[in-house]
């Protein structure tokens, strides 16, 4: 049951309600009518179209235009055949029409299905050919109309605030039942996968030799997949990342990555820029720093800023080493860090010096 049933139960409670209030005030007036016997004809068709709608809109798929337009004739019909069974000159005069509030069933039906503009337009429509059977502007007329003008918008307010409201269930519901499975799947893991990847880990150290090599690459791929499943990436919305979850994959036995508590969301371009520029990083400090360089990659997350600083305690860079670099045509740096960064409006610093490691400070706004 979605949360817009409730409304469309009280919209048939209502309709009878102001079934019955039409019934009582017929029973005190049928006698002055031009022709009672269409009188009480229109009021059995009004129950007959009560008893149709109520079951209709019960069923969701049947809340289209064709039955919302058969209900719109219907209650318009209704309402204009009040100048065939009142006496003119006291519908003129702001009498009662036949069906009384009952027509502000369908303006409801309206705002409910559309929102408020579809209750406005429902509305006007009913309020118009209420102008044209009175043949004038009268205070009847007015009082009518503005409450039913009332009536629509405010149920179609209320109608897309549930419906926004029922859509983010749905998206908690979702995240919910993805975010037990991703609990099952890293369980699953770290049960088996992790266990063995760790066994390997220890036993190659003990053994020595390539199986130390082989110890160690298991020792690195445990810590990557650790990172995957210990930090909930299905948290961010729709066309957000979170950055802590990028970084992570980057985690292993030779790279640190220290980030804040709670997620840092950036929007998925810009959280996927700033991480391939963190990976270039790392593979100047595999490739250049030395075999037995570690990593560490810091993040930080402030009000109008990312700072991402990835530093090593490799051999460092020379003086004028960057710039060579990228004269001779290697645009690690220049290009893949760089121009990525630039690209998002930040700025890189590169801090190095022979025997001294080297950090790269990435700066990028937020806002």
């Amino acid at each position: 049951m979605g949360l817009l049933t409730p409304l469309w139960r009280a919209v048939a409670v209502f309709r009878v309600a102001a079934l019955a209030y039409a019934a009582i005030l017929m029973l005190n007036s049928y006698r002055d009518f031009v022709r009672p016997w269409l009188g009480w004809a229109v009021l059995a068709l009004m129950a007959v179209w009560t008893i149709v709608t109520g079951a209709a809109y019960a069923d969701p798929a049947r809340r289209r235009w064709p039955m919302l337009s058969a209900d719109m004739v219907v209650t318009i019909a209704c309402l204009a055949a009040s100048e065939l069974v009142v006496a003119p000159q006291r519908l003129h005069t702001g009498s009662a029409t036949l069906p009384m509030a009952w027509v502000a069933g369908v303006v409801l039906v309206w705002a409910i299905s559309g929102g408020r503009r579809r209750g406005t337009i429902g509305a006007l429509l009913v309020g118009t050919v209420d102008l044209l059977l009175r043949q004038g502007v009268t205070s009847a007329t007015v009082n009518g109309t503005v409450l039913l003008l009332l009536a629509g918008s405010i149920m179609g307010y209320v109608s897309r605030l549930t419906s926004d409201a029922e859509e983010r269930l749905q998206r908690a519901t979702e995240l919910e039942a993805a975010t037990r499975e991703r609990d099952r799947l890293a369980r699953g893991i770290h049960d088996s996968v992790l266990q063995v990847l760790a066994l390997v880990q220890r036993r190659g150290a003990e053994i020595g030799g390539e199986a130390a090599e082989l110890g160690r690459l298991a020792g690195e791929q445990e810590a990557t997949l650790r990172a995957l499943v210990g930090v909930r990436a299905d948290t961010a919305p729709d066309g957000v990342a979170d950055l802590r979850v990028l970084l992570g994959r980057y985690a292993g036995a030779r790279v640190t990555v220290a980030s804040p508590a709670t997620p840092v969301l950036l929007p998925a371009a810009t959280a996927e820029e700033i991480a391939a520029a963190v990976g270039s990083a790392l593979d100047n400090v595999a490739v250049h720093a030395g075999a037995q360089a570690q990593a560490w990659v810091l993040v930080e997350h402030e009000p109008d800023q990312v700072t991402v600083s990835v530093r090593d305690d490799g051999c460092g860079i020379a003086p004028g080493r960057l710039a060579e670099a990228a004269d001779a045509g290697r645009l690690g740096v220049a290009q893949s860090i760089r121009g990525r960064v630039r690209d998002l409006g930040g700025t890189v610093a590169v801090t190095s010096g022979p025997g001294q490691g080297t950090e790269v400070e990435l700066r990028v706004p937020t806002g």
